[in-house]
């Protein structure tokens, strides 16, 4: 049997739940900031930038196709930045005298680029903004050192900025996870509230047996709240009183 709700019935089921969706978008979001606040680490971001470009021939033409190959340089050494040969050397300077050893610190490294740019940036996440910004700094100059003896001599690479530490963390979003928590406590709530109006097969009224079932209604039992029954029985007794009384 297909059941429909019209609009009057869906503001009634949410106000007849109101309690109990109120009580989940205010878990989901208090989860949320637990969650947010003390189980999640916060990720710090540094960046370092790096400039490809050889010494330019005074040829036109020349000049245009070393531009060309520095670009097309980049997609190597964004490849080879974050190989073994650069990375082991990194992981052991960074480990240097540190009594907190790091490890698949290639793992915090990206590198990023626009398109027909001769600058490309390492990027760096740690839980540490000053690791970060070490990490990064590391890497550059890891790979300014070692890049003409892995190309055969090529030395095009620049640092043109180095990574400074930012205190103020990438991640997480606080302001945006607690959000989400109360969304998603408020569509959780009134989820569950009309998953269990539409599973409650109890008779709500009269109306449900004569036109859904075809039933004849033979009449009808009010409910009676058991503290009116005793305020009633109470009131019975008192007036009996009264009458042997008059």
């Amino acid at each position: 049997m297909e059941q429909t709700i019209n609009i009057e019935q869906i503001f009634g089921i949410l106000r007849k739940h109101s309690k109990m969706i109120a009580i989940s978008t205010i878990a989901c979001t208090l989860l949320a900031f637990i969650v947010t606040f003390f189980i999640m680490t916060p990720q710090y971001s540094a960046s370092t930038e790096l400039l490809v470009n050889r010494k330019q021939s005074s040829d036109a033409n020349v000049q245009y196709n070393q531009v060309q190959t520095d670009v097309q340089m980049i997609n190597t050494y964004k490849d080879l930045i974050v190989k073994p040969v650069i990375m082991d050397t990194v992981e052991t300077k960074i480990n240097k005298g540190n009594s907190h050893k790091l490890t698949d610190v290639d793992e915090m490294v990206s590198i990023s680029n626009n398109q027909n740019s001769q600058v490309f940036s390492i990027n760096v996440k740690a839980d540490n903004a000053y690791t970060a910004a070490d990490i990064a700094n590391t890497t550059a100059e890891t790979f300014q050192k070692k890049a003409p003896k892995i190309m055969s001599g090529t030395d095009n690479v620049s640092i043109i900025s180095k990574a400074k530490p930012d205190l103020t963390p990438v991640s997480p979003k606080s302001k945006l996870n607690i959000l989400i928590g109360l969304v998603l406590g408020l569509l959780l709530g009134i989820g569950i509230a009309f998953i269990r109006e539409l599973t409650d097969k109890t008779v709500k009224d009269e109306s449900f047996l004569t036109d859904e079932l075809g039933l004849t209604s033979l009449g009808v039992i009010n409910n009676i709240a058991e503290k009116d029954i005793i305020k009633k029985a109470i009131m019975s007794v008192s007036s009996s009183r009264l009458t042997r009384r008059g």
